[in-house]
């Protein structure tokens, strides 16, 4: 498995070499196929689509489709420049707002959550640490099952100095985390499919019953953590912006799954406003309520 690291590795390495527009003209080819002939999960994308937007028309979809399919292709060349980028493009092409006011506000706070999406590029968010060099950085992640890719996109995501937390490890992670001497700034991608036993809490979102992990705001209560959401724009073709929306300062303040239930909002918003840079290929709605109600009675017994 090494071997297939290195080879791939070497490869994008010298694929991420060329410039950005060149690697969008291999965006703009990549379309063709991936859209029309492998029609990779278009019918997912269709009737997730469908569902989340009744109000839109159906020529409306169709074209929020086609502009994610760009947007996908788009996504997967920026993150192969992310194996040669260097830290000045990388501060140009993804800007942080508010950081001054963020410092500020966690003056007297010793850990930061962050509210994430599969939303815009994801993987840019990472580059966090370059704009607060002072914060110790990182992210909870899902382990890919590829042995390979996941080594790789540790990689990618290491090089900005954060760390990446397996999501199983997290609280254990966090907890060690209290005894270093730096604030501490943690990402929670939260808007992934739960699996059937961490289907705690259950949200309207997008037109569906949606269930929501809930770790972030768990461990917040526990940490005493600020709470923001990472409001992502696409300025751009290549180019994004953050917007820190803080959310509270007290998490133990609010009533159990309220937090979560305004991570759910703000992000639907984000969504709503440039629908087609959300990541419509993963199966949200795979597992329904009235499913996990059934896998719950069968495994209560």
């Amino acid at each position: 498995m090494k071997f297939v690291y290195h080879i791939l590795f070497f490869l994008l390495y010298l694929l991420s070499l060329l410039p950005m527009r060149l690697l969008y003209l291999l965006s703009d080819g990549l379309f063709f196929p991936l859209f029309h002939v492998v029609k990779y999960r278009r019918k997912v994308v269709e009737k997730q689509l469908d569902e989340c937007f009744p109000e839109k028309s159906m020529q409306e979809r169709r074209a929020i489709e086609r502009q994610f399919y760009h947007f996908f292709c788009d996504y997967l060349v920026e993150v192969i420049k992310l194996f040669s980028i260097s830290k000045e493009e990388m501060m140009r092409r993804m800007k942080f707002f508010g950081i001054e006011q963020v410092r500020e506000e966690l003056k007297d706070k010793k850990f930061c959550f962050l509210y994430l999406g599969h939303y815009c590029n994801w993987e840019y968010i990472a580059s966090l640490s370059y704009w607060l060099p002072e914060i110790h950085c990182g992210q909870i992640y899902h382990r890919i099952y590829n042995q390979a890719f996941d080594d790789l996109f540790l990689k990618l995501r290491g090089q900005f100095g954060g760390e990446s937390i397996l999501m199983k490890d997290t609280l254990r992670r966090i907890l060690t985390l209290r005894n270093q001497e730096k604030k501490v700034m943690i990402g929670f991608i939260s808007d992934q499919l739960p699996k059937w036993e961490n289907m705690n809490h259950w949200t309207t979102f997008l037109n569906h019953d949606t269930s929501f992990f809930i770790g972030a705001e768990r461990i917040a209560k526990q940490v005493d953590a600020a709470l923001y959401y990472v409001d992502v724009e696409r300025v751009k073709r290549g180019y994004y912006q953050v917007t820190f929306r803080l959310m509270t300062l007290h998490p133990k303040e609010f009533p159990d799954y309220e937090l979560t239930d305004q991570y759910a909002r703000l992000l639907e918003k984000s969504i709503r406003h440039q629908p087609a840079y959300w990541l419509w290929t993963h199966k949200r709605w795979k597992r329904t309520k009235e499913e996990w109600l059934k896998w719950k009675q069968e495994n209560s017994r």
